[in-house]
């Protein structure tokens, strides 16, 4: 009787598996395993004395000058003010590193990155 060779038992890619990583600094564990992840690149922001709310979405419109842009909201995160402002000091750092290492991101604000007002409403 001759024996087949049996397939060697695959582990899990690093991918696959939940993050679980403690921080070294506060000792949170991250938990990804119901994370999503979207693209934006549009975003506008809200506020009121309770809350942070921050909607993302893209803009797909190829149009000129004066032509209406459609921007599809996918993301409305709602923050605490206290949340909200661990995340801009996060933000600011981030972009910081950012431009001392690939240079200044110019900007210019513009309607079209502008989402109405009806789509920060709950």
């Amino acid at each position: 009787m001759s024996s087949l060779p049996t397939a060697p038992v695959s582990k899990p890619t690093p991918a696959a598996e939940p993050l679980r990583r403690p921080d070294p600094v506060r000792g949170v564990v991250w938990d990804d395993r119901n994370m999503k992840s979207s693209y934006a690149n549009v975003c506008n922001v809200a506020s009121t004395r309770e809350e942070v709310v921050v909607v993302f979405g893209t803009n797909r419109s190829w149009k000129g000058e004066g032509e209406p842009v459609t921007v599809d909201l996918s993301e409305r995160m709602i923050l605490s003010p206290f949340a909200a402002k661990r995340l801009s000091r996060l933000l600011n750092g981030v972009i910081d590193e950012y431009e001392r290492r690939f240079g200044a991101i110019a900007i210019a604000p513009t309607d079209a990155a502008t989402a109405p007002a009806s789509a920060l409403r709950r």
